[in-house]
């Protein structure tokens, strides 16, 4: 047998992340491009060697010759006797989890169970495709599985429990208005980006199918200390990270690189790249560094009459070594931790609740006659309603033994009950409603720019087909300008016509937004409130002027606004940001967003930009 080829000079990301592991003279300073890809090999190989010990990989990677090149050679390093099962993204539970087969047991005349693709891919890998689409009954299904090991069916007249163990490779197409579901990615313990890999940075791996298949016979003779874990514990602390998977599915890949060495314990270059591969990718804050101690702080903090522990010390040597165990893994991760991530991790925190994106489709609604089928439910056809055959004869095929005893005649005896209509599923249409402040105070810092921006906007909606509204305040009350609609002439045109100065009836405009939110919700329409104000409001509710209760009216606005659960996005237009401003939007669960010294486009970069995550 050909020995294994170490796997310490692959170091991710970037040299720097593994100090202590040497890159070969050939490929000395590699291009980033380049180290990536290495990188990408070899969590392939860790995950050939424990798949459903690392639970599986995120591949972010659009369809091209890159994905292409890493499955076929990550399927390489897996034997031919592994099942490798594809899943679509709108696949059904009867082929996700199995349930009866229809041509068998109407054939036999009892209920006949037919294994379901979780089942078949035990021991083996389960690849899904465009998982950013995939439903999120069919992800809690596959999270259940790789928890509990197994596939409960329970349907159909049928009960059975069939073991199961598979490793997940998640293919995310990297489309920025959707992600894998997050029950789904938990349980994956490797996250790879190749979104940035040309043709040109591809190249073959050091890993064959024999060295892998040695590693995974060695897997299970492989152990880790105390110390190991607890500097993969200590590090993921320190990252930010609180699930309690990402330290455990670490020490599992610890234990393949020691493995895929020829190693039968876990030493400290495989801890630093099991953090590096496995603890880096989810960090949502950098580590802290540590702060020197002030001279004389350890004689003051030691108690009298006790002797601080001597160096040769066993237990505190042993403490000082993990303790510089943790330091160097740390180290090691906080190194190969993405470049702009926490940043990403960052604004993806500040979307709005509801849609997110203006011009996409809306919430999705349930419906009986159009959008994407969704399963059956027992209900009999009538006008408009789809009858689903299939299901309507697997609901009365356990029942066929005892009803040809009672009847005459037929193959198949099918009741009233058994009848199976079709559901759907589709998206219902986006309205933004445009509230913007025409007072004098932000006609006097902004109210160009202001209509500016919502012009922008307006055109990013109509190219979407966005049904878009325009209401305005100022005075003493506030006025819908332009109803919802998707003619950009008639936007533009209202838009023009918006005059400014007066007073700010911030109270009388929330409420007119919230009343036109609500009942476009009613109709179906998913609305997505803009207020573009400086929030300092001088027109109370009745009209009368005064700041204090204008204030308090503005408030109990908002407060009203927020019991609706309607998506909102409070722009402040004030010079500076205003505390008043952020008050209000905190009252009506708003996302705040300032904007000190931004022209027209800046604005409307910054509010597609928030709302597109």
């Amino acid at each position: 047998m050909r020995p294994v080829p170490p796997c310490g000079w692959i170091a991710p990301w970037r040299r720097s992340s593994l100090p202590d592991l040497a890159l070969p003279p050939a490929v000395e300073d590699p291009s980033p491009a380049a180290q990536a890809w290495r990188t990408a090999g070899l969590a392939a190989a860790l995950f050939a060697i424990d798949p459903s010990g690392l639970g599986g990989v995120v591949l972010r990677a659009q369809v091209g010759p890159v994905r292409q090149r890493w499955t076929a050679l990550f399927r390489a390093l897996l034997p031919q006797d592994i099942p490798l099962r594809r899943v679509p993204a709108g696949v059904s539970d009867d082929r996700l989890i199995g349930g009866l087969d229809l041509t068998a047991t109407l054939r036999s005349g009892r209920p006949v169970a037919e294994r379901g693709l979780l089942s078949e891919a035990d021991g083996g890998v389960l690849v899904l495709a465009m998982a950013e689409r995939l439903s999120p009954s069919a992800a809690a299904r596959i999270a259940m599985a790789l928890d509990t090991g197994e596939v409960a069916v329970e349907r159909d007249g049928l009960t059975a429990r069939m073991p199961t163990r598979f490793g997940v490779v998640a293919e995310d197409e990297g489309l920025a208005e959707e992600a894998p579901p997050t029950v789904l990615t938990e349980r994956l313990g490797l996250h790879l980006d190749l979104e940035r890999l040309s043709q040109r940075d591809l190249a073959d791996w050091p890993f064959d199918l024999e060295t892998v298949t040695a590693a995974r016979k060695l897997l299970p003779d492989v152990r880790a200390g105390g110390a190991a874990l607890e500097a993969l514990c200590a590090t993921a602390v320190a990252l930010g990270i609180a699930s309690l998977r990402a330290p455990l599915q670490a020490l599992r890949a610890a234990c393949a690189a020691a493995a895929l060495n020829g190693r039968t314990s876990v030493e400290e270059a495989d801890s630093a790249l099991a953090a590096a591969l496995i603890l880096a990718p989810r960090a949502t804050r950098l580590p802290t560094p540590a702060e020197p101690e002030e001279p004389g702080e350890t004689d003051a903090e030691t108690p009298a009459g006790e002797a601080e522990p001597r160096p040769e010390d066993p237990a505190a040597a042993k403490d000082d070594g993990e303790a510089e165990l943790s330091e160097r893994v740390l180290d090691a991760t906080a190194a190969a931790i993405p470049k702009g991530l926490l940043d990403k991790l960052k604004l993806a925190g500040q979307a709005p609740r509801g849609p997110q994106t203006t011009g996409a489709a809306g919430a999705a609604k349930l419906s009986l006659d159009r959008g994407r089928p969704i399963g059956a439910r027992a209900g009999r056809p009538r006008s408009g309603v789809r009858l689903n055959l299939v299901e309507t004869l697997r609901a009365a095929a356990p029942w066929q033994p005892l009803r040809r005893a009672d009847t005459t005649g037929g193959k198949v005896a099918i009741r009233a009950e058994d009848f199976r209509v079709t559901r759907f599923k589709q998206k219902s249409e986006t309205a933004t409603v445009f509230a913007v402040d025409a007072s004098g105070s932000t006609a006097f810092h902004r109210l160009a720019e202001a209509k500016g921006a919502v012009e922008l906007l307006l055109a990013d909606c109509y190219v979407r087909r966005d049904q878009v509204a325009l209401l305005a305040f100022r005075g003493t009350g506030a006025e819908l300008l332009l109803p919802p609609t998707r003619s950009l002439v008639r936007a533009k045109r209202a838009l023009a016509a918006l005059p400014g100065g007066g007073g700010t009836p911030l109270a009388a405009a929330i409420e007119s937004a919230s009343a036109l939110g609500v009942t476009l919700l009613r109709r179906g329409i998913t609305p997505l409130l803009v207020f573009l104000t400086d929030g300092q409001a001088n027109i109370a509710r009745d009209g009368r002027p005064g700041r204090p209760q204008a204030q308090a009216d503005a408030e109990k606005a908002a407060r009203h606004l927020a019991s609706q659960r309607l998506s909102v996005l409070l722009v402040d237009t004030s010079p500076r940001p205003s505390e008043k401003a952020r008050a209000l939007a905190a009252a009506m669960a708003a996302l705040y967003l300032p904007l000190p010294q931004a022209d027209a486009r800046k604005l409307d970069a910054a509010v597609r930009a928030t709302l597109a995550r």
